[in-house]
């Protein structure tokens, strides 16, 4: 992985991703994105992670020289509704009461791109995740134990929505939002 990427360069903000990136132990610097995340008319979920993750690493590959950019995009989704980020409480508190005794799919989306040899390489990652049945106190002590304004669905896996997730089939950290073993293939290969 080394000799491919000269320049390390996580397109996000996202403090999970910053997290999850350091694990592989390589070097990188952070360039936040400035793209519209607004879904398209007509959209499927896995289209539209796959449109925002391409869109995040063209826009910083733009700003940056001599890089491999690493972007990402993730959504929560049920039904075929993206749950994107909650507006506020009360649409947390819908989010979760969706989500509250049924499976939902998470997909995350990554676009690496290598300058120093051109080539491109985009990856989806689906798992499902399965919640238990949640009273309206259980979520109302959630959201006051944490601020989930800022994660897809309301919640997160990593923290003390833990006990609410019985079972997972596929990446645990897909469900953080960067999928590391498909990074990791990406960034070596």
């Amino acid at each position: 992985m080394g000799r491919m990427v000269q320049r390390l360069v996580l397109a996000s903000q996202s403090p999970r991703r910053k997290e999850l990136l350091e694990i592989l132990g390589v070097p990188f610097s952070i360039v936040v994105p400035a793209t519209d995340e607004t879904p398209r008319l007509g959209e499927s979920p896995e289209d539209y992670v796959v449109r925002v993750a391409r869109d995040k690493a063209r826009e910083v590959a733009f700003r940056v020289k001599e890089s491999t950019v690493v972007a990402a995009d993730t959504v929560v989704t049920i039904d075929l509704e993206i749950l994107g980020k909650p507006h506020d409480r009360a649409d947390a508190v819908r989010m979760l009461s969706r989500l509250s005794g049924r499976d939902h799919e998470v997909f995350t989306a990554v676009c690496v791109i290598n300058q120093l040899n051109g080539v491109v390489r985009e990856g989806l990652e689906k798992t499902s995740v399965s919640f238990r049945k949640l009273s309206r106190q259980e979520i109302e002590d959630y959201l006051e134990r944490e601020n989930v304004l800022d994660k897809a669905g309301a919640y997160a896996i990593q923290g003390f929505a833990s006990v609410f997730i019985p079972r997972i089939s596929g990446s645990y950290s897909n469900v953080m939002g960067l999928p590391l073993a498909l990074v990791y293939d990406f960034l070596s290969g």
